[in-house]
Formats: C-alpha cells, sequence, structure tokens
C-alpha cells in the first residue's frame, strides 16, 4: 500500500503493532482520527499518555492503580482474609463484573511457562507467599487458568503454602478446560467463584 503522506504512514505503523490490529484496521483508525476535531486527537494522545506515565501497581496486590493502593484494597468493607490469586488484570475485571466476589486479589502478572521463558522469579509468587505469612489472611482462591500452565503455577503455589494455617481452594470447574478467566461468562464464573473447593480435593480425581 501506498501513502502520499510519509505522517500517516507512520500513524499507521505505529496503530499496527497493537495486538491483533493490521494495516488496515490501523490506517481506518487514523483516518478516523483525521475526520475528529483537534480536541479528539488531543485529549486521545493525551489519554495514551498519562496511561503510559502515570499508572501505578497497586503495592499490595499488583493491580492497576492511581494511586499506590487500587481501590479494592483500600476498600474497608471487602473481606481482606481471603485473597483470590489470578494471572492479569484482565481476570480481575471479569471477576468483579460477576458482583458475587467480596474478598481481594493478587495478581500474579503471568503463570509458569519454561517454554515461553517464564519461570518462578518471573511473576509475582513471592509477594504471595509474603503477603499471606505478614497478614491475617484465612483462604487463597486460585483462579488461574484451566491450561497446563496455570495448573503448574497452582500446584506450585499450594506447595508453598503447604506449611501455612491457610486455606487453599481453586474455583470449581465450571469453567471449561483449556479456557482463559476473562472469556468466562459472568454467570458461569460467578457460579465457579461461589463454589469453589478446596485445591487438593479438585486434584484427587
Amino acid at each position: 500500500m501506498e501513502y502520499t503522506s510519509s505522517v500517516l504512514e507512520n500513524a499507521v505503523n505505529e496503530m499496527a503493532k497493537l495486538p491483533g490490529v493490521g494495516r488496515r484496521t490501523a490506517l481506518r483508525f487514523a483516518l478516523h482520527i483525521l475526520k475528529q476535531d483537534e480536541l479528539y486527537a488531543t485529549c486521545l494522545a493525551q489519554s495514551i499518555l498519562k496511561l503510559r506515565t502515570e499508572i501505578r501497581y497497586c503495592r499490595e496486590c499488583n493491580n492497576l492503580s492511581d494511586t499506590d493502593y487500587c481501590t479494592i484494597c483500600s476498600d474497608s468493607m471487602r473481606n481482606h482474609s481471603v485473597i483470590c490469586v489470578v494471572e492479569n488484570i484482565r481476570d480481575v475485571m471479569a471477576i468483579e463484573a460477576t458482583g458475587q466476589y467480596k474478598g481481594v486479589y493478587h495478581v500474579l502478572g503471568g503463570v509458569i511457562s519454561p517454554i515461553n521463558g517464564v519461570g518462578v522469579n518471573d511473576i509475582k509468587i513471592s509477594d504471595l507467599v509474603k503477603r499471606v505469612k505478614e497478614n491475617n489472611v484465612d483462604e487463597i482462591i486460585l483462579a488461574l487458568p484451566t491450561t497446563m500452565e496455570g495448573d503448574t503455577t497452582s500446584f506450585y503455589i499450594n506447595r508453598l503454602l503447604e506449611d501455612t494455617h491457610v486455606k487453599v481452594s481453586a474455583i470449581a470447574r465450571g469453567v471449561a478446560i483449556g479456557d482463559n478467566i476473562e472469556y468466562a461468562d459472568e454467570q458461569t464464573l460467578g457460579r465457579s467463584i461461589v463454589n469453589r473447593q478446596p485445591f487438593q480435593d479438585i486434584y484427587k480425581r
């Protein structure tokens, strides 16, 4: 595709770097922006810049936040003795959308995957163990993907917490094997949280 404007081509090249965005879609985005007034483009550019420079990770759970502690960890009405362990921020959003979970979270930032070069020290497992040992935690809910990598991570966390008083449970397998949490519908995910089971019981079968 030939461009009569190097500025337009540069914009398309940058947008095409976004996941799931091909060059045709990137061109459509760029032409859409050109049709809007200058204020729209300015606000869009500023929001992207702020996203990159001002957003923080919660010091408690590693969730995205505007401050040192996210709104969930700062909420005194949440049950801070129950921690739901998830792979990423999208999983937090998916579970929150169910409206059936009132505890707090711990975002690992990934799962153990040697084939992808992700080891134990590349995700926030040690922070989770530290959090459990330093706080009054009664239960850990493992809400990781029902994949080989997710199960490996769950087994590893369960083993690390065996010498603690904490109950380790896992979401019920209403979520299909091989599925990511973020893609489950709200009703299924909600029931999986409510009907969670002791981690050891699930893998005895």
